[in-house]
């Protein structure tokens, strides 16, 4: 329940709005493509699950691109009571029928998450369209702090799952590495037979198995370890400074990202993110003010 000024919350709200939105457009193609493929393969989880087939695909096109209008007007905080609330919704629903015919991409789960989050709090108190019509609130509130807690809290969540889920069905062969050396040997194998980008690194690795168990346990460490990032702004940053590289190596590794948290934008929750955009803000009145002296 710690407190945070409303621009806090803001910054994160144009953060997380502008990543979804951007994620939806640079995809748009493929999730286009996904709104055709053959019903046969139908098989929805979570908030899908009660529908037997899935929708007409010009039915599934329009969801999606009410879904990219309302990620706009949530981020630019337009009637944000109703944008907000309604592009989560319409995010998650998107993401999950994305989910319903094979694959299940758990990289677009944090990122969610937070919308969520951020869809049902008063996210547009300041640096929004609908912040013009009110008087911005100066002091710090337990009204923008939960919601950053609370997403600072999924973060970390996601990551220990991840961890504990690694020693309950790998045990004492992922603390050896064995169980991550198959893991990439296998996932880059498969990928090079089926056409798909694979790491030029995997094989060589692979030849190295001494290098696997420092990298297995160093997994386990920023995966269990998360919690410490709660305790302060500076365990924080010591324990991003571990979780970005930890993403890059998988990058590097096995040819998967996360988008996400490689952008920086999942640990925002941790820090002062509204500093970058008063900053710019400073430079730009500098800019106006200075050109206005001049003419």
């Amino acid at each position: 329940m710690a407190e945070a000024p409303a621009r806090r919350l803001a910054a994160f709200r144009i953060l997380t709005g502008s990543f979804a939105v951007g994620y939806l457009l640079v995809r748009l193609p493929y999730f286009l493509a996904v709104t055709r493929l053959d019903p046969a393969r139908w098989d929805p989880p979570g908030v899908l699950s009660l529908l037997d087939a899935p929708l007409a695909p010009g039915l599934a096109q329009a969801v999606l691109m009410v879904t990219i209008v309302a990620g706009v007007a949530a981020t630019l905080g337009w009637r944000y009571r109703l944008s907000g609330p309604v592009f989560a919704v319409l995010l998650l629903g998107v993401l999950t029928y994305r989910n319903s015919w094979s694959h299940l991409f758990h990289a677009d789960n944090l990122l969610t998450l937070h919308v969520l989050i951020v869809g049902s709090a008063p996210a547009a108190d300041a640096w929004s369209v609908d912040a013009r019509a009110r008087s911005l609130p100066e002091s710090p509130s337990v009204r923008y702090g939960w919601p950053l807690r609370l997403a600072a809290l999924v973060t970390v969540l996601t990551y220990v799952v991840t961890g504990v889920a690694k020693l309950r069905y790998a045990g004492g062969d992922w603390l050896t590495g064995d169980t991550l050396l198959h893991q990439i040997t296998f996932d880059n194998a498969r990928k090079k037979v089926l056409g798909s980008q694979y790491s030029p690194l995997a094989a060589p690795l692979a030849d190295h198995p001494g290098l696997i168990a420092p990298l297995s346990l160093a997994t386990l460490v920023v995966e269990l370890g998360a919690p410490v990032a709660l305790l302060s702004r500076r365990w924080a940053i010591a324990w991003t400074a571990a979780a970005w590289p930890f993403h890059v190596g998988i990058v590097a590794l096995m040819a998967i990202s996360f988008p996400y948290p490689l952008s920086l934008i999942a640990f925002a929750p941790f820090f002062r993110c509204e500093r970058p955009f008063q900053a710019v803000s400073r430079r730009w009145r500098g800019r106006s003010t200075a050109v206005g002296s001049a003419a």
